[in-house]
């Protein structure tokens, strides 16, 4: 493709690819998916992909002439009743505007849509036979979202794994230096539920269902000792881990739209953000 016959997209181009992967009908009705701050007219040159909208992530997107920023997770969840710049949102939003960025998030759309994070979550660890831990309302969704939409995801092992070599698996897999389980390290599992992010509003779910273990992030003492209780077994690597593994997907996912569209532009994974737990020994 020569540079004369390029097009050159406006954010919302890129964010009707996303939202063709992840419709925003999918999102929770809590949720603030979308456009956060900017312009879905702005042309874009450049766009980055990343977990948070945090300051640090902004305003290297800024310095690195980022047009379109993609996060996860939303800037804002509540309205503002101002747009003080010496808070810290109101800092995000004037360095945004302050180089024509625009902010965009997919958050539980994406958590739910059929080739979202759940289904890349169980991808990652080898399950396959995988359905909604808590399906799609199709009648909310308005036909919108497949028959695999829905949140959290519940697979199969191609082989059995006790619980030990299964946490071993996820720990090499997801790179973390350890992970935190609940149950007997010496039993065999093969049926596994996961959930992106914050997994306690589906332990019910959990529990309802046949897995043996549950995959998911910030489990809480008494998430614990429930399913302790229920003879089940849990697997924690925590929030970001569990979240984190989107963005060289939907990297490789938006690169592929452009390509077919003729786009110039370049999606570039954002690099600088890291876990805020730390391990001290």
């Amino acid at each position: 493709m020569s540079t004369d016959s390029a097009i050159q997209p406006v954010a919302g181009d890129i964010v009707s690819v996303i939202e063709d992967l992840a419709p925003p009908v999918l999102a929770e009705q809590w949720d603030n998916c979308g456009l956060q701050v900017g312009s879905l007219q702005w042309p874009v040159k450049k766009v980055w992909i990343a977990l948070d909208p945090l300051l640090e992530v902004v305003r290297e997107a800024a310095d690195q002439k980022v047009d379109l920023l993609v996060t996860h997770h939303p800037l804002l969840f509540k309205p503002l009743r101002s747009i003080d710049v010496e808070t810290p949102v109101g800092k995000i939003v004037e360095t945004a505007l302050t180089g024509r960025m625009a902010i965009y998030s997919a958050h539980t759309n994406l958590d739910s849509a059929s080739e979202g994070l759940n289904h890349i979550l169980a991808g990652l660890i080898g399950l396959h036979d995988l359905v909604p831990m808590v399906p799609l309302d199709a009648s909310e969704a308005g036909g919108q979202g497949g028959a695999t939409a829905g949140m959290g995801r519940l697979g199969r092992l191609a082989q059995p794994l006790t619980l030990a070599e299964l946490a071993h698996r996820i720990r090499i897999r997801f790179k973390l230096r350890a992970v935190k389980i609940v149950g007997e390290p010496e039993s065999m599992v093969d049926r596994i539920a996961v959930c992106s992010g914050s997994g306690s509003s589906l332990l019910d779910a959990f529990l309802d269902s046949d897995a043996q273990v549950y995959l998911t992030g910030d489990l809480r003492y008494h998430d614990a000792r429930r399913v302790e209780d229920d003879g089940r077994a849990m697997i924690d690597v925590g929030h970001f881990a569990s979240e984190h593994i989107f963005i060289d997907p939907l990297v490789a996912h938006l690169r592929q739209a452009a390509r077919h569209a003729g786009w110039s532009v370049d999606i570039e994974p954002c690099r600088i953000e890291r876990d805020p737990f730390k391990w001290i020994e």
